[in-house]
C-alpha cells in the first residue's frame, strides 16, 4: 500500500484544514487508518484513528472536539478535518495503515504502511 498525505499548509490560529490520505496499491477497506504527528524535537504522537469495523474513531485528548477523522473506502482515502487549529498543532502529519487488525490503534508500531507526511504550521 502506498499512502500519499496532502492538505497541509500555513494557517492562522482558529483556522481549519482538511488533510487527505490517498491510498494506492490495495483497497484500504479492511485496514484501520491512523494519523500521527511529529513536531521538531519531539516524538511522533498519535492524533486519531478509525477502524474498519463500524468506523469507530479514536482521538488524542489534545485534539478531541476539534479534529474529525473519516474515511471514504470507495475513494480509498482517509481524511482528517482539523478545526480551531492552535499553534501547538504545528507538526508534520503522517497517515498510516494498520493491516493486521483493530487493536492498539494509538501505537505507531502497529501500523504497517506510512505516508510521507504533510506539514501543518499554525501561526498565533
Amino acid at each position: 500500500v502506498q499512502l500519499q498525505a496532502s492538505g497541509g499548509g500555513l494557517v492562522q490560529a482558529g483556522d481549519s484544514l482538511r488533510l487527505s490520505c490517498a491510498a494506492s496499491g490495495r483497497p484500504i477497506g479492511n485496514y484501520a487508518m491512523g494519523w500521527f504527528r511529529q513536531a521538531p524535537g519531539k516524538e511522533r504522537e498519535f492524533v486519531s484513528a478509525i477502524n474498519f469495523i463500524g468506523g469507530r474513531t479514536y482521538y488524542a485528548d489534545s485534539v478531541k472536539g476539534r479534529f474529525t477523522i473519516s474515511r471514504d473506502d470507495a475513494k480509498n482515502t482517509a481524511y482528517l478535518q482539523m478545526n480551531n487549529l492552535k499553534p501547538e498543532d504545528t507538526a508534520v502529519y503522517y497517515c498510516a495503515a494498520y493491516t493486521s487488525g483493530n487493536y492498539y490503534l494509538r501505537d505507531p508500531k502497529m501500523y504497517n504502511y506510512w505516508g510521507q507526511g504533510t506539514q501543518v504550521t499554525v501561526s498565533s
